[in-house]
């Protein structure tokens, strides 16, 4: 074996039986990984030869490391982890790689024609910094790579193309991708609308907000906005700090439209999944709860619970992040059910990430039923723009990407009704696409078109 590996220590509900007798000789290994310091989501180095890299252990709990989001130690690691496994493979100890060791892996990792899975030049801008921070912390000198060197940053790099929607052409990809309508609005025969509503919802609400997909997708019940504004058309929520990439709170606006899709799906298809995961006891299998018994308003909203060994917690509704927002639950008329907005088929919260999937299918519905078989063997990104014309291609909506399009700053997003009008209300100009658009609420981010 020439390749490193990645183990990340679980969360809590997911550790899952453990043997009697321990694991190598560990009895209880959960408490022995917290007794070294390790918190769920943290990356374990494993060398070729089946070894915990204990220098790079150290790496992950220093303050180099340790203090990083979740998700971004995460994605260091596995680029670090591949950078690691190139190494080895050339007998080369990481510690002492140079500079030409690091543009050597650079060049075959971005222009060699040997390397089956090139990668562009914005993909190693996000590398680079991962190798920085790591060689940063081992005090190595002069630095194989600088992040901050021009000559290690790739000239080449580009942010993904990202065009718009029109309001017509996001109406059709609702209607085929989520819809189950074909291209002339006819119902498709055996389209599967089990979760219609559920999606609908969800993409209405984002969009109507401009929130990111993890801030919406973790939302509680009892954080959905219902205080209109004067006008009426739009009421304003509070987004928790621990879901925003800025890691501030922030007011947030969305449509009284889309709030009452939203409400249809909590009393409809939300309601049956939790009726029917109550009926087959699924609640009660779970290895984490905590009920909800009170959750207190004003300036630090604080969630109070009590888990199954009656021991009671507090904690900041903003702090909250949304793994450990899945493990809260309110006392409902026949059980406990969860507090999470948005849930599966089977009444277990939706994460966030999950939702790339089901953009996924709506992209891949309206390619097979406005495409032609010759005109889908052509790989999308090889396709002309006669053929990309005619099929939508959407992604989740971004704050930033709406704000960069129609030139708004942070300050102007304070009221929303500076950046969203209603479809009949006033279209727009962008100065980034020389050409009126309609406001906020009729664009969706439509990436790699």
């Amino acid at each position: 074996m020439d390749e490193w590996w990645l183990v990340f220590v679980p969360d809590p509900e997911r550790w899952g039986p453990l043997p009697e007798e321990g694991v190598l000789g560990v009895r209880d290994l959960p408490a022995a990984v917290a007794a070294v310091g390790l918190q769920p989501g943290d990356p374990v180095f494993v060398r070729p030869d089946f070894v915990v890299d204990r220098e790079l252990l150290e790496f992950v709990l220093s303050p180099e490391f340790h203090p990083l989001e979740r998700e971004t130690r995460r994605n260091y690691a596995l680029d670090i982890r591949l950078l690691l496994t190139w190494l080895w493979r050339r007998g080369i100890p990481w510690r002492q790689a140079t500079e030409a060791d690091l543009r050597a892996y650079r060049e075959f990792r971005c222009d060699s024609p040997l390397n089956p899975r090139r990668i562009s030049g914005a993909k190693w801008d996000r590398e680079a910094p991962a190798f920085t921070r790591l060689y940063r912390w081992a005090k190595v000198t002069p630095l194989p790579v600088d992040s901050r060197r021009r000559t290690d940053r790739a000239a080449d790099a580009r942010s993904s193309r990202v065009s718009w929607l029109t309001p017509r052409t996001w109406g059709l990809w609702q209607d085929v991708g989520l819809r189950g309508l074909g291209p002339d609005g006819t119902p498709v025969p055996g389209w599967d609308a089990r979760t219609e509503l559920r999606n609908t919802s969800f993409v209405g609400f984002t969009l109507s907000s401009g929130l990111r997909r993890q801030e919406s997708g973790a939302m509680l019940t009892f954080e959905v906005p219902s205080r209109p504004l004067r006008s009426g058309r739009y009421c304003h929520g509070q987004m928790a700090r621990a879901l925003s990439r800025s890691k501030r709170d922030r007011t947030f606006y969305a449509s009284v439209d889309s709030l009452r899709q939203v409400s249809a799906y909590a009393e409809s298809e939300r309601a049956w999944a939790i009726e029917r995961a109550q009926a087959q006891g699924r609640y009660e299998k779970l290895p984490l709860m905590r009920l909800i018994t009170k959750v207190t308003t004003g300036l630090t909203p604080t969630v109070h619970w009590v888990d199954r060994d009656g021991v009671q917690g507090r904690y900041d509704l903003n702090l909250l992040d949304w793994r450990e927002r899945q493990w809260l639950f309110v006392e409902g008329p026949q059980g406990p059910e969860p507090a999470w907005l948005w849930l599966t088929e089977q009444g277990l919260p939706m994460l966030p990430d999950r939702w790339n999937t089901m953009f996924r299918q709506a992209n891949q519905r309206c390619e097979q039923a406005l495409l032609t078989p010759q005109e889908r063997e052509t790989s999308r990104l090889l396709r002309v723009a006669e053929i990309r014309g005619k099929v939508p291609y959407a992604t989740p909506p971004f704050h930033a990407s709406l704000d960069g399009a129609l030139h708004v700053d942070p300050a102007q997003r304070v009221d929303g009704q500076e950046v969203r009008a209603d479809r009949c209300g006033p279209a727009r100009l962008c100065p980034a696409l020389r050409r009126p658009v309609v406001a906020g609420e009729d664009l969706v981010g439509a990436q790699g078109r």
